[in-house]
């Protein structure tokens, strides 16, 4: 155990994201975007999902997942996206337990009879593409012949594309306009707010010591001014900012010292 654990009186690190999915905190903003996923996968929709880096798309996929139904879904997650065609749909045919067939062509026909088999048994596949923005253009070329069965008239198949907001430069290019009208619903996650900071800080603190008030209220403010509302950012900062409180024996986590730990902070030096 972590020396600052221990001096704060807490059972684990807070800021860890060794957390179980039904233990994941979302603002009401975000829970949102999870039930408007949930209802595209019952709708059988495509879904884009994008966000800078850090601001918690993991955490919403996540819920996705914990939400679903997995008894009707059959959600599949691919999250190398530097591949070429061929290689894409062969980890797909690996994460679907298929085998792995020599060309791009026999991949695409075993993937696509797998979907319509699964369909008989009144399973809904979820090919869910993370980190999609680093789609390769040959890729995205095909994505949209995935979706199309019995001449476009049964969605057989839900694609979620996750990626950085230029993901969604990307697909409303020309070329990939036959992909971009598929995906029916578009979600953008948002930076959280000065309220959703300190509320995330107090139940990462409660959940592993009832210490829900170790961060003041300045300390707070300003953690939130400089992670610009990124989750990742936030854990980074709030957890040097407990060991440095730590070491100087302060009961609490004031403003002066994320001071201190962004005055000695690369990241921070680098943006500035």
């Amino acid at each position: 155990m972590s020396n600052y654990v221990q001096y704060f009186g807490l059972r684990a690190a807070p800021f860890t994201k060794e957390l179980d999915d039904d233990e994941l905190w979302l603002p009401p903003s975000r829970q949102a975007v999870v039930d408007g996923l949930c209802e595209a996968i019952v709708d059988r929709d495509s879904v884009l999902l994008t966000g800078e880096p850090g601001v918690g798309k993991t955490s919403i996929l996540r819920s996705l997942r914990h939400r679903l139904d997995h008894g009707s879904v059959r959600l599949t997650y691919c999250h190398n996206a530097t591949l070429g065609r061929r290689d894409f749909y062969r980890q797909l045919s690996l994460a679907l337990g298929l085998s792995s067939k020599a060309t791009a062509a026999a991949l695409f026909y075993a993937v696509s009879t797998h979907v319509q088999e699964l369909a008989k048994e009144r399973q809904h596949p979820v090919f869910l593409l993370d980190e999609a923005h680093l789609l390769h253009q040959d890729t995205l070329d095909h994505l949209h012949i995935l979706l199309n069965y019995a001449w476009d008239s049964r969605s057989l198949l839900s694609l979620v594309l996750v990626g950085l907001p230029e993901l969604d430069d990307r697909l409303a290019l020309r070329r990939n306009r036959s992909l971009y009208s598929r995906l029916h619903r578009r979600f953008c996650i948002q930076p959280l707010t000065p309220a959703d900071t300190t509320a995330y800080l107090k139940m990462r603190l409660d959940r592993v010591g009832n210490r829900p008030d170790l961060f003041t209220r300045d300390a707070a403010a300003l953690l939130h001014e400089v992670t610009h509302g990124t989750m990742r950012e936030l854990n980074r900062l709030a957890a040097a900012a407990m060991r440095h409180a730590a070491n100087r024996q302060q009961q609490s986590v004031d403003r002066d010292t994320v001071l201190d730990i962004l005055d000695g902070d690369p990241a921070q030096r680098l943006a500035s």
